[in-house]
């Protein structure tokens, strides 16, 4: 099981571009009346060159002299095909903007909802910053090319077929005379761009471990300032920025090279038509017109080769940034949902008097290893019944914390099984699971908005009364009552206006909407107000009440009060039993509590 995401897919630049289109079907709707009308746009700037060459060979150089009528009319009609053209050439643009606004916009979402369900060991091995550039500047950089480059490759690559045409209609000579200029640069050209694509598959890289330095940096500001730890991190920073830089200088001159050499092409094709075609008319084989009209083509054939330097630049961006995006959604889900299959109708709920309800939960026999280390769970087996209030208690790295991951199925175990009410996790709906299981964890996360906008936020709707409801019954009107706005207190970025223990009241009423039949609590070990922990406390024992919960215990005093004391030690379930009954029996649940009533007194 991989825990990490490749740096870019390997794909190369066509099958980049293929898979890429596949993941955003949106931007391919209505191709066919797109280049329909991008022909129509291109053939619109032919008639320029004949426009030339029918005046200066049939009005301007007529045996009579100059013919004014005529050249009004081809002047009229050559104006009513720019029309048609130009409007040709808006259509375009509107229909691809369109189309490729409803792909990406296919694609961030597929991506976002990708990375949202990759198990939270993949989610732990990378950057946030690094995680998010994928969803928004990679996908940046596709929308650029997509919208802009796209759209222009389309229209030069029928600019050079129809220019290929009109001068092989003038002079199939000078035809191939340019063709011939041009040839060297088409053989160099795919070895160019193996290197830009490298170097912007590097640039892109650098581009995520920048802004992976960054937002982290934003987001431990406090602990930056605590520390005095400003300059070091500056330099942390300041050495990510000078990285990007000099890597898009280099992917930069790289380009500047291409484009310099397709301007040089296009200077040596124009100076061997000129020489070429001045000869030619000399000996009678083209009129001046004709000569005009193909000098006009050979700039309309140059004119995308030079183009092809910019639009390589933004083609190689795009390839980089689909090529980053890919790899997240190659990346397998460790996390998979079954298709929806009901509960059996056996299943063993129990609803308590108040109408709660409570679900068994049963280990058999799991054994877990994080990727690439050791087994850290060795065949732990365990049954909890309905309504009983654990508390899994063991030293650090016991194990305790991965057996509350693996009941709330954000891991799932190297082996064996965990079951709710008789059912492996593994075949239950995800939706059905999270409707089922609730983790109320050591630090809530709240997000920007008020305390009632997130104890209100869920898998369900809920309403304000429902929500008023909730606060009461958890007791936590009084405190409510001490802020300036109560449930309409804003909390700032991540909670950040709210104290640790405030934070947590706001998870455990968020907890108690869910309606959950199991609870797991990652018990807090930050020290609160005697206050703050008191309400804490009723919250939770509210919160419990005709439930069956699981506490991963940081303190002794929730094992005292739990119906059932599990005992996690490297990874083995070695004590089972009430707090009492442990404490007489002198193990090391007894060693424990002695040493943890000593530190307390």
């Amino acid at each position: 099981m991989s825990s990490t995401i490749s740096a870019s897919s390997e794909l190369g630049v066509v099958a980049t571009v293929r898979r890429g289109l596949q993941l955003s079907p949106a931007m391919l709707e209505g191709i066919g009346r797109t280049l329909a009308l991008a022909v129509v746009a291109t053939a619109g700037r032919v008639v320029v060159p004949v426009v030339i060459q029918q005046v200066t060979d049939n009005a301007i150089m007529a045996d009579g002299g100059p013919d004014v009528p005529v050249v009004v009319r081809v002047a009229l009609l050559a104006l009513a095909f720019v029309l048609v053209a130009g409007l040709a050439s808006s259509a375009v643009n509107i229909r691809l903007f369109r189309a490729s606004e409803r792909g990406l916009a296919q694609l961030r979402t597929r991506t976002f909802r990708h990375v949202h369900d990759l198990s939270v060991l993949t989610q732990n091995a990378e950057r946030r910053g690094s995680l998010v550039s994928r969803v928004t500047s990679d996908v940046d950089t596709v929308s650029r090319f997509v919208q802009f480059g796209g759209l222009q490759l389309i229209l030069n690559i029928g600019q050079l077929l129809v220019a290929t045409v009109a001068m092989l209609v003038y002079s199939p000579l000078l035809a191939l005379v340019v063709w011939l200029c041009f040839s060297p640069m088409f053989l160099l050209a795919p070895r160019a761009q193996r290197v830009i694509s490298r170097a912007y598959g590097a640039v892109r890289v650098k581009v995520g471990v920048m802004l992976g330095a960054i937002s982290e940096s934003i987001v431990g500001a406090e602990t930056i300032r605590a520390y005095g730890a400003s300059e070091r991190t500056q330099r942390r920073i300041d050495d990510a920025v000078q990285d990007h830089r000099a890597g898009a200088i280099k992917a930069q001159t790289f380009t500047a090279l291409a484009f310099s050499t397709g301007m040089a092409f296009s200077a040596l094709a124009l100076g061997a038509t000129v020489v070429t075609g001045t000869l030619l008319a000399l000996d009678g084989h083209l009129t001046l017109g004709q000569l005009l009209a193909f000098l006009f083509l050979v700039q309309m054939f140059t004119g995308p080769v030079q183009n092809a330097t910019e639009m390589l630049n933004e083609l190689q961006n795009a390839v980089a940034g689909w090529r980053r995006v890919i790899a997240v959604l190659e990346t397998p889900l460790s996390i998979t949902d079954p298709a929806a299959t009901p509960l059996p109708a056996d299943s063993p709920r129990v609803a308590d008097d108040d109408g709660g309800r409570a679900a068994s939960v049963e280990f058999r026999d799991i054994r877990f290893a994080y990727p690439g280390g050791p087994e850290v769970l060795h065949g732990i087996n365990l049954t909890v019944p309905p309504g009983t209030s654990v508390a899994m208690v063991g030293e650090t790295g016991s194990g305790k914390t991965t057996l509350g991951k693996l009941l709330t199925r954000l891991m799932d175990p190297t082996s064996g099984e965990v079951l709710l009410d008789g059912t492996d996790l593994r075949e239950l709906p995800l939706t059905t699971l999270r409707g089922r299981v609730v983790l109320v964890p050591q630090e809530g996360f709240l997000f920007d908005g008020t305390i009632a906008e997130n104890i209100a936020y869920g898998r369900l709707p809920h309403t304000r009364a429902e929500v008023e409801a909730a606060v009461a019954e958890l007791g936590l009107t009084d405190w409510l009552a001490t802020l300036t706005d109560g449930l309409d207190t804003p909390v700032g970025q991540r909670g950040e206006s709210l104290s640790a223990g405030e934070r947590q009241l706001v998870a455990i009423a968020r907890a108690y909407l869910a309606d959950a039949d199991l609870l797991v609590l990652d018990e807090a070990t930050s020290a609160v107000d005697p206050a703050t922990e008191g309400r804490i406390s009723r919250a939770l024992a509210r919160l419990q009440a005709g439930r069956t919960s699981v506490a991963i215990a940081h303190r002794l005093s929730t094992a005292e009060a739990a119906d059932l004391v599990v005992v996690v030690d490297a990874g083995h379930v070695v004590e089972v039993g009430h707090h009492r009954e442990l404490v007489a029996r002198g193990g090391v649940y007894a060693r424990m509590h002695a040493s943890w009533v000593r530190q307390t007194r």
